[in-house]
């Protein structure tokens, strides 16, 4: 299943792409009246906020499968980049948390307002880069949600400031969380041997440290910044909690060592059992 989308199979899959997606997705980044945080508050990212959250829809329902009727679960929401949009295409629920506390109060104030259905919560967890003083251990923690609550549940660029334990950790809640045949999307650095190629040629951004794995580290300095994560044992640790992927890997150039649309690689594992 771990195999790189070629260019032919990207037309087929853009062939095969809803127009009235593509329409609402240029709506979405267009649409000056969607809400958008104020510059000095946004911490994590960088872009145009509208047509980012925009972009990463358009990649939750096509390379995802997301449908309006799915529950969703967001974790490190931030300040609400993937929120905004998906209230103009979910008829369902949808779960926010993060461990920024700013990043919540602005979701909680700006759109829960307008979309009851839309909830955020502060988790107090403890990570070197965002929240340092975070009471609880990542490693450790269990998110505030039931068994099995959740049809689809999203974490961008999440895993790439998480150390070993606390992704293990993340990978067994968010098995708990889903749904037997629900889906987990995930942007990410996997490093196979192309990428592993990329950074021993020093073409890799972030520019990881070589290492045996399974995790590689751009600052040692500041290890949760950026890391990377082998892929055998990313997907072997979400496989022993019974999430495998659903569809091929959708490459990144991360690595400098492909061609790709998106900078960070998409994963998207599906929970055994029916839907």
């Amino acid at each position: 299943m771990n195999e790189i989308l070629t260019g032919r199979r990207l037309a087929v899959l853009r062939r095969n792409t809803d127009p009235r997606l593509e329409w609402l997705c240029a709506q979405i980044a267009r649409n000056r009246f969607l809400p958008v945080p104020p510059p000095d508050r946004v911490f994590i990212g960088d872009g145009d906020f509208r047509a980012i959250g925009a972009e990463f829809l358009r990649h939750f329902v096509r390379v995802g499968g997301l449908k309006p009727k799915h529950r969703v679960l967001e974790i490190g929401c931030g300040i609400g980049r993937m929120a905004v949009p998906l209230t103009q295409y979910l008829d369902s629920s949808y779960d926010g948390v993060d461990i920024v506390e700013d990043g919540i109060r602005w979701c909680t104030e700006t759109i829960t307002p307008a979309y009851p259905e839309f909830r955020f919560q502060t988790l107090d967890v403890a990570n070197a880069l965002y929240n340092p003083d975070g009471a609880e251990d990542a490693a450790q923690t269990r998110l505030p949600f039931p068994d099995g609550g959740h049809d689809f549940v999203i974490l961008t660029s999440v895993i790439t400031h998480l150390r070993t334990a606390e992704t293990v950790r993340y990978a067994a809640e968010i098995a708990r969380v889903l749904k037997p045949g629900g889906r987990c999307f995930l942007s990410l650095f996997l490093v196979d041997a192309r990428a592993r190629d990329g950074i021993a040629k020093k073409t890799a951004r972030p520019a990881f440290l070589e290492a045996a794995g399974p995790e590689f580290i751009a600052d040692e300095a500041n290890p949760n910044a950026a890391v990377a994560y082998g892929e055998s044992f990313l997907l072997d640790t979400f496989a022993e909690q019974g999430l495998r992927p659903a569809r091929p890997v959708l490459r990144g150039h991360w690595s400098g060592q492909r061609n790709a649309e998106n900078f960070q690689d998409l994963l998207v594992l599906e929970k055994e059992g029916a839907r």
